[in-house]
């Protein structure tokens, strides 16, 4: 189904979900964030950017039902209302992914101003007529042209990271990516927080490298920890995010105060002028 037109008067907060590493959460992160974000009250978007088309799946949007995708969105000229679907959760759409965004570095390789093609496309379906309070992009796990752009377009970064041993030699290159995209393409870019996922007080690992992450990066880490959840793997196999799923499992509480945390970070930045 088809969203219907939604009022206009808005500028939405762009939100880029990223890590070049797979399998660390960032799916995740994205549905059961943006539900819980959905649930206050807030209109809110996903933009799946990963040709796997998880976040697509994991609402319900079957592959049948993906004829425009993200794909059309950043290559053709189709408007944004027409490729946007509705989902069963009150306030939350998503821009469905599908395979076609396989070969998107190819297809954008001749083209001009190929890093901000996102930011120029919502620029063009002016974004201040597209009545969303959070636009979530749920970016794939590579550094390729699709991340980049979103960094180019987003207000802010959550980078999920797993309490791994080589947890922060992968996110040394991110940091340089980051920079960089700063330097040459958007400024104003932010990292909201840092997000620790996979998360068990059972394994001294997980304890050892929770104290290394914040030691090294402070305040940048979010204080919520997202644990290693059953109900939270089993729910995107029933199409829903795990906070419908299982709305008292720890992993569903989890993000839950991961969305507290979220609004109060986000509210220091804008009222430090940030934003």
């Amino acid at each position: 189904m088809q969203r219907k037109d939604l009022k206009k008067n808005k500028v939405p907060t762009f939100i880029s979900v990223v890590n070049q590493k797979g399998g660390v959460g960032k799916t995740t992160t994205v549905l059961n964030l943006a539900t819980t974000v959905a649930a206050s009250g807030k209109k809110v978007l996903i933009l799946d950017l990963d040709a796997q088309g998880n976040a697509s799946t994991g609402l319900g949007i079957l592959s049948d039902e993906r004829k425009l995708s993200t794909y059309d969105f950043l290559m053709s000229n189709e408007n944004i209302n027409n490729i946007i679907k509705n989902t069963s959760i009150e306030n939350l759409h998503i821009i469905p992914a599908s395979q076609d965004l396989s070969s998107i570095d190819m297809d954008l390789a001749e083209m001009e101003k190929k890093a901000t093609r996102l930011k120029n496309i919502f620029k063009k379906n002016n974004i201040t007529e597209i009545n969303f309070d959070y636009i979530f992009m749920d970016c794939p796990p590579a550094l390729n042209m699709l991340t980049v752009n979103s960094l180019a377009l987003a207000n802010f970064i959550i980078i999920p990271l797993q309490t791994e041993f080589f947890a922060l030699e992968g996110l040394s290159q991110l940091m340089i990516t980051i920079k960089q995209i700063r330097k040459t393409l958007n400024q104003e870019l932010k990292i909201l927080g840092i997000l620790l996922t996979m998360y068990d007080r059972r394994n001294n690992l997980s304890l050892q490298i929770e104290e290394d992450v914040r030691s090294t990066l402070n305040d940048l880490v979010f204080n919520t920890v997202i644990p290693r959840n059953i109900k939270l793997s089993e729910a995107p196999s029933f199409s829903m995010p795990g906070v419908i799923y299982d709305q008292r499992c720890l992993g569903s509480i989890a993000y839950q105060k991961l969305t507290a945390e979220f609004f109060i970070r986000e509210k220091k930045f804008f009222l430090k002028g940030e934003i």
